[in-house]
């Protein structure tokens, strides 16, 4: 065994048992960063090509079963439910698996399926493939369109360079309240900024997944930099903020719901906006408000003028 892969191999045990070690003593966000953040090496490896991983194909799989348990114990930690799909004691039999992996060869614990390389959907494509779940058995990707190839979070652009009169937006992204916060996997926001007809007027920029859960709010406390000065947006033109989050069962990135906000509210403060019901409507055509409860994104502005 290379010594390179006994090493990955010794990390990989060592995370997972932080991870449970967190998890028993009831510090849940230190567990479920530890188990989500194994998760992603964990898949990274069992989706490498041939040339670039060093386990067989087989290996590779059973490393995309052990990813999928983590995110399946992530998500019953981070469930309202008190009963748990994913309990700590089956957990821990995943350990010794992932240490010996290169000897390995019993029958995998739990059914569970390694997790396809994750799928940003274009708006509305969730819906149809709610409709046809079973389906969704194929590939990885497989009917992704090209324009949306699946990115990790965290995509923010720098500040832009101030110029005499122009202005400059930041925008904190405080929280957004949702019915089911907790439930949800992995949640970050997809900004953009669009035109009437629904067109970017700047480069979409990703958050990072949110910094923590708690009661019915994600927290996520980043700021956005729009790339484009104040007064060179278009008339007309908005700010669309897509929240999106993980389903394990369903093997996709989804848009939950989307809030927008238009160049008559740009001023400095905080600023609270509607949140409304999937697919994203960018032209703002037929909105439906997502509940009629009063759960808002919670927004801060900050003007930058030379």
């Amino acid at each position: 065994m290379a010594e390179g892969t006994r090493g990955l191999l010794q990390r990989w045990g060592a995370s997972l048992r932080r991870g449970a070690d967190f998890d028993s003593w009831g510090q849940l966000v230190e567990a479920i960063d530890e188990y989500q953040i194994l998760a992603r090496h964990l898949q990274k490896e069992a989706q490498a090509q041939h040339n670039h991983s060093e386990f067989t194909e087989e290996q590779k799989k059973t490393i995309g079963k052990i990813a999928t348990c983590l995110e399946l114990r992530s998500a019953a930690l981070q469930s309202t439910q008190s009963q748990e799909e994913f309990k700590l004691e089956d957990l821990k039999k995943l350990e010794p698996i992932l240490k010996n992996i290169l000897t390995y060869n019993k029958e995998f614990p739990f059914d569970v399926q390694p997790v396809p390389l994750r799928r940003i959907l274009a708006p509305g494509e969730e819906e149809n493939l709610e409709l046809e779940e079973d389906e969704e058995e194929g590939g990885a990707g497989a009917g992704s369109p090209d324009s949306f190839p699946a990115r990790v979070p965290g995509t923010l652009l720098p500040r832009l360079p101030s110029e005499p009169g122009m202005t400059l937006l930041t925008i904190r992204i405080e929280r957004i309240g949702l019915k089911d916060a907790g439930q949800c996997i992995d949640p970050y926001i997809t900004v953009s900024v669009k035109d009437l007809n629904g067109i970017d007027l700047t480069p979409v920029q990703d958050t990072p997944v949110a910094s923590r859960k708690e009661d019915t709010y994600v927290h996520f406390n980043v700021d956005i930099e729009l790339q484009k000065h104040v007064e060179k947006l278009t008339k007309g033109a908005a700010i669309f903020f897509e929240f999106k989050h993980y389903k394990p069962k369903k093997r996709f990135t989804s848009t939950k719901c989307f809030a927008f906000m238009e160049m008559d509210e740009i001023k400095p403060g905080p600023i609270v906006i509607e949140l409304y019901k999937k697919p994203t409507d960018f032209k703002r055509k037929k909105l439906q408000l997502l509940t009629k409860k009063p759960l808002y994104l919670h927004l801060h502005q900050m003007l930058h003028k030379e």
